[in-house]
């Protein structure tokens, strides 16, 4: 672990306890978030719900019908310009570090880096097996301690970010919102079943 400018005083094992603690306190979160794609120079937005462990979901604006659904075993993506529905196991995407429970930063994952800033820190994760398939930055605001944005980086070296405000904690999610519905026949799909 390395780190940047250092104005709290803090280690960057102490900010990565800190993180690692504000994350398994997290059991429900609502936020608007904005999606940043380095690839195509687009942003899109919507809001995202998170319910752990193992769910979660990200609804964009209109016009995008595009929507991502996991439901404790599975992550849905939903592509409303192809009508087409992918899934896989949670356990194989990026997902599953944020949805398990506990969260570690240790043992699977790893974190490659610590960065401080005046107002934010960074924390690179990296999958301890295979630290070159990509990487996953979280961005943590100081004040107060809050997850506000994270960077996917693929194995290409392809860019996605994610940044969140309004972000609201703790209250009740319907369990309804997080099982795949067929947006065309409105039929429910679980595997997990």
């Amino acid at each position: 672990m390395s780190s940047m400018a250092q104005t709290t005083g803090q280690t960057p094992a102490e900010i990565v306890q800190k993180a690692e603690n504000y994350l398994n306190s997290l059991k429900t979160l609502k936020a608007d978030f904005t999606q940043m794609a380095q690839w195509n120079q687009t942003n899109v937005t919507g809001d995202f719900y998170l319910s752990r462990p193992g769910k979660l979901r990200f609804d964009y604006d209109p016009p995008v019908e595009d929507f991502i659904v996991a439901d404790g075993n599975f992550i849905f993506y939903y592509d409303g310009d192809q009508e087409q529905q992918s899934n896989a196991p949670i356990g194989a995407t990026l997902a599953d570090f944020l949805l398990r429970d506990p969260i570690s930063l240790s043992g699977k994952i790893s974190v490659s880096n610590v960065e401080e800033t005046l107002s934010d820190y960074f924390i690179t994760l990296v999958q301890t097996e295979d630290p070159h398939a990509g990487s996953l930055t979280l961005v943590f605001k100081k004040e107060p301690f809050a997850l506000n944005r994270w960077v996917v980086v693929d194995g290409q070296g392809l860019q996605t970010q994610v940044a969140l405000k309004n972000i609201e904690t703790g209250m009740p999610l319907d369990r309804n919102m997080f099982y795949y519905i067929d947006p065309k026949h409105g039929k429910e799909r679980r595997l997990n079943q």
